[in-house]
């Protein structure tokens, strides 16, 4: 099947690879030139394990190509995937232009049934809104081609975006008439055939679905943030209380691990636009909005902790590993590392900082006029520092040489915001740990 993605970002570049992984012929259109440039000439402008492989592979074998036409896109594709960012806004709605736009582009090039997708995160009613734009466009044109809308939401976790496209826990496929469901049917046969879960539902409910498992997901991070303080306070373990609740399966056992709070844009994004959408819908999200104030808070906590360790952190030289709001990524928004380095920067700190893959990334991210030292590696880094402070637990850091560092440090105080290291493992090499939640 011939297939066009619209938008070259993570969810529209990572669709494209794994589509045309699938045996389909993907072309992959966005309106930025020097990033399509790159792209052919292998260049990928983000950091995802597996991807550079698969769009070398298959833009070598013919199946990926890459593109600023629309015209190009449209005309070669029976279903176009819209996969643009949608940014939000102060209110907490989502911006859909980009989105609309897109419609309106593809739009303008229609010359037969076409299947148009929305993959990117969008609020419930966008489907009409995306129908509207291409009707309406459609009629300037004076042309009667028949199109169909699909709500078709990702459920992509950066860092493993690929594995997650290629082994789904589900596929959610919004539809109005069976002539869409069966195009999406074929799009995604080899996922069919192997038994992967797909929910076929109309379009709002589709939309719906994203936001609501971003937002519970974000309650649970949340609900044991706050039980890690409790533990705190009363001389328990949050490790082993998470571990009794999700030894029940009604519970489960993901999305129990304290920790410093929930960073990255979607979290983020999702649940402020769900409380946005409740609102409309004259609906109170107290809980979702309980789960922000939450996350917020522990990121307050976790600051206080340190600072209330160390002392006055004016000149204290502070050791941050870990940029990237999790592993096996670059992406540093709304990261809680960036959140408490601006902190400590705003304190008088001295930062010296290194992450494996984000540090690019984080400069533009870091309070102006308040130098961050980006070092070489962790151990750099951790040269001479009054006290160091584990946060993105990137693989390489959940075996660190504790005596060296302990040779290498002025001071001995070390924060694992990530429950890596246990306290007797770092206290028996002479540091001061410094949990979460216990």
């Amino acid at each position: 099947m011939n297939i066009s993605i619209i938008g070259a970002g993570c969810v529209g570049l990572v669709s494209g690879a794994c589509l045309s992984e699938f045996g389909h012929c993907v072309t992959c259109l966005d309106i930025d030139a020097e990033k399509i440039e790159n792209l052919n000439h292998g260049v990928i402008p983000i950091y995802e394990p597996g991807l550079a492989e698969l769009v070398k592979k298959n833009n070598a074998a013919g199946r990926l190509i890459f593109t600023t036409d629309y015209e190009l896109a449209v005309a070669k594709a029976v279903a176009l995937f819209i996969a643009v960012g949608t940014p939000p806004r102060d209110d907490g709605s989502l911006d859909l232009q980009h989105v609309l736009a897109a419609a309106n582009s593809i739009a303008g090039h229609i010359d037969s049934y076409k299947v148009i997708v929305n993959k990117s995160t969008v609020p419930v009613g966008t489907g009409a809104k995306v129908k509207k734009v291409i009707e309406d466009a459609l009629h300037r044109r004076g042309c009667g081609h028949a199109f169909d809308i699909v709500s078709n939401p990702e459920f992509l976790r950066e860092g493993a975006a690929v594995k997650d496209f290629m082994y789904p826990d589900r596929v959610v496929i919004g539809f109005e008439n069976t002539m869409a469901r069966e195009v999406m049917e074929e799009i995604y046969r080899i996922l069919y055939i192997n038994s992967h879960q797909f929910v076929f539902t109309n379009i709002e409910t589709a939309e719906l679905i994203k936001f609501a498992s971003n937002a519970f997901l974000a309650v649970k991070i949340s609900f044991i943030n706050e039980i890690s303080q409790v533990c705190e306070s009363v001389g328990a373990d949050v490790q082993q209380v998470a571990r009794g609740m999700g030894l029940d399966n009604r519970i489960g056992k993901h999305f129990l691990h304290a920790g410093p709070g929930y960073g990255g844009s979607c979290f983020s994004k999702d649940t402020r636009a769900l409380i946005k959408a409740g609102d409309d819908a004259g609906v109170e999200m107290a809980l979702v909005r309980s789960a922000i104030g939450a996350n917020d808070r522990q990121k307050m906590h976790i600051m206080k902790k340190l600072e209330k360790t160390i002392g006055s952190l004016n000149g204290k030289v502070i050791a941050v590993l870990g940029l990237a709001f999790k592993p096996e990524t670059d992406d540093v928004r709304e990261s809680t590392a960036i959140t408490i380095v601006n902190h400590l920067l705003g304190k008088g700190a001295i930062i010296r900082a290194y992450d494996p893959i984000a540090m690019a990334n984080a400069k533009r991210y870091t309070l102006t006029g308040k130098p961050v030292i980006f070092c070489k590696d962790e151990y750099d880094a951790i040269d001479g520092s009054d006290a160091v402070v584990l946060i993105t637990e990137w693989n390489q850091f959940r075996s660190l040489d504790l005596t060296r560092i302990k040779s290498i440090m002025h001071g001995n105080i070390f924060f694992g915001c990530r429950n890596v290291y246990s306290r007797d493992t770092v206290e028996k090499n002479g540091l001061f740990y410094i949990g979460v939640g216990g």
